[in-house]
């Protein structure tokens, strides 16, 4: 192998080197922050009937003056849209939790970004609550 030869292999090898050593940042990391938004984006509901528990939530974003986007009961996801001035977008999905709950997290989002701001879902959550109770005492 000729000096020329052997200087593009050199190159090629630092290349594939020098590639796999500048992996862009993953748009999976967490961090401290986004562990503290998902805890009050979530709360656990002492119920096991997720039907009633679907209807609750698409009867408190209504009440909020959200659209309904799409439910899937299936799934158990609900998507919904404020327009008032402003977008804001909701994202609420159940999964169970052991035997005896099921956990709810809405997810807001303004223009694309994540609300962070945990006020907003304490007022969901709040409206949420009196609407589950009155679900559950059949008061429509």
């Amino acid at each position: 192998m000729n000096t020329v030869n052997k200087s593009c292999m050199a190159i090629i090898v630092i290349c594939f080197v020098c590639s796999c050593s500048n992996k862009p940042k993953s748009a999976f990391d967490m961090n401290e922050s986004q562990v503290e938004v998902r805890s009050y984006q979530t709360r656990a509901f002492d119920t096991t009937d997720r039907v009633i528990l679907l209807r609750s939530i698409v009867a408190t974003l209504q009440d909020l003056d959200f659209v309904i986007d799409k439910v899937d009961s299936e799934f158990g996801v609900v998507s919904a849209t404020k327009l008032s001035g402003y977008s804001i977008r909701m994202t609420i999905t159940i999964r169970p939790r052991g035997d005896k709950q099921l956990l709810v997290r809405a997810s807001g989002h303004y223009n694309l970004k994540t609300i962070e701001d945990p006020a907003m879902y304490q007022d969901f959550y709040s409206a949420l609550n009196k609407s589950t109770f009155l679900t559950s005492h059949e008061v429509d």
